[in-house]
């Protein structure tokens, strides 16, 4: 998730256009175009963001009550496989690309998600139901906590990655009041924030792929 010099200046080099727009490095930020040099492999934050996004919408949907929760499962498939594996293989390239902040997002998340796979589907049932959600809850203020502190460092990468590390704090901290105080409240408003955060994030991926396929900043991500 970084943002270029190239992007911060409005335009992007004809060499770079991959690299284009992309709204996870920090690296990059204080590099000039003819000094940056190009990564090994091809940007991943389009999938990594993209996967993100995805996942998360389809899961806030059902927190907001916008279908019944007994869709849920729907969503665990995503989980595993888009939002799990495929963001977690979109961090271990940032790594290649040496992106701390890149790597430490897509890696988490998709750890994020795998673990919520999981969690629904072997350790749930085996919860003490009258403390199922103190438990959930504390799963995800942990969540919260982790967010909040990417959140610092996503101010310094892009005002768009700052955007959705913000979106997706509220929505931790509304989802875990709303497990920890059985409040259906609280948590059908995580979901709405959970719908924010997507399309934030689904808005940053379509602007990676936007920028390296037209090799100029189509859509800005908001340079810090």
């Amino acid at each position: 998730m970084s943002i270029e010099s190239s992007s911060a200046a409005g335009t992007a080099p004809a060499d770079s256009g991959h690299r284009a727009g992309n709204p996870l490095s920090v690296q990059s930020v204080a590099a000039s175009p003819q000094a940056s040099a190009s990564p090994p492999f091809a940007d991943p934050a389009a999938l990594g963001l993209g996967a993100f996004a995805l996942t998360t919408f389809v899961l806030s949907v059902v927190n907001a009550g916008l279908i019944a929760k007994g869709d849920e499962p729907v969503v665990l498939g995503l989980a595993l496989f888009y939002g799990g594996l495929a963001q977690f293989g979109a961090g271990i390239w940032e790594f290649a690309n040496r992106n701390v902040f890149g790597a430490t997002a897509f890696c988490s998340y998709g750890a994020f998600w795998l673990s919520f796979w999981f969690l629904a589907q072997f350790s749930a049932a085996g919860l003490p139901p009258a403390d199922a959600g103190k438990g959930v809850g504390l799963y995800l203020l942990a969540w919260a906590i982790f967010t909040a502190y990417m959140t610092i460092a996503a101010w310094r990468v892009s005002m768009g990655v700052f955007a959705v590390f913000v979106a997706l704090t509220l929505t931790f901290i509304a989802l875990f009041i709303g497990a920890f105080a059985a409040s259906a409240a609280m948590t059908m408003l995580g979901g709405w924030l959970g719908i924010v955060t997507a399309l934030i994030a689904w808005y940053c991926s379509l602007a990676v792929v936007a920028n390296f396929t037209f090799k100029r900043v189509l859509l800005p991500v908001g340079p810090r």
